[in-house]
């Protein structure tokens, strides 16, 4: 057998790594119900199904048009990559029981508070500059400290 040319073992590089865009990386869930499989494909058991569109998963890893995922709770599965959306979403430090955190007008610890947040609430990464995050939600818009947030990365900057 000859080997592949070049372009033809790129070609296959490829398709069996995913779509070249940095791993790890945080997307959200595209539907309100989404399988996560034990395996990179449609004939792997079911592990759970999520049941709430937007929640943050970080992709751990790719294999043609499957990615593997890991959410907030660490647990990890496959997930074909059309459930999945590039759009950032975080949530309030779901590693908490109990303990609200304070979203800020501005990007700064005095500055005035616009509401308090319980853990595990769910917001739209509007950007972050490596210390704080502006997310948004129903009913608030305002600042939390990005160390504060499951869906982005420590010093992470986000436009």
């Amino acid at each position: 057998m000859l080997p592949l040319a070049p372009a033809a073992r790129a070609a296959d590089e490829d398709k069996a790594t995913g779509t070249g865009l940095p791993v790890p990386r945080f997307v959200s869930l595209k539907a309100d119900r989404v399988n996560v499989r034990n395996g990179p494909n449609r004939d792997q058991d079911v592990a759970w199904i999520f049941t709430r569109a937007g929640l943050p998963v970080e992709i751990t890893a790719e294999f043609e048009t499957w990615r593997r995922i890991r959410d907030a709770d660490g647990s990890e599965g496959w997930v074909y990559h059309s459930m999945l959306s590039g759009r950032r979403t975080a949530l309030v430090t779901p590693w908490t029981k109990g303990a609200p955190v304070t979203l800020r007008e501005k990007p700064e610890a005095e500055s005035r508070a616009v509401a308090r947040l319980e853990p595990s609430v769910l917001g739209v990464v509007k950007s972050c500059d490596g210390k704080w995050c502006r997310i948004t939600g129903e009913g608030y818009d305002g600042y939390v400290e990005q160390g504060k947030l499951w869906g982005v990365y420590p010093n992470e900057k986000v436009d």
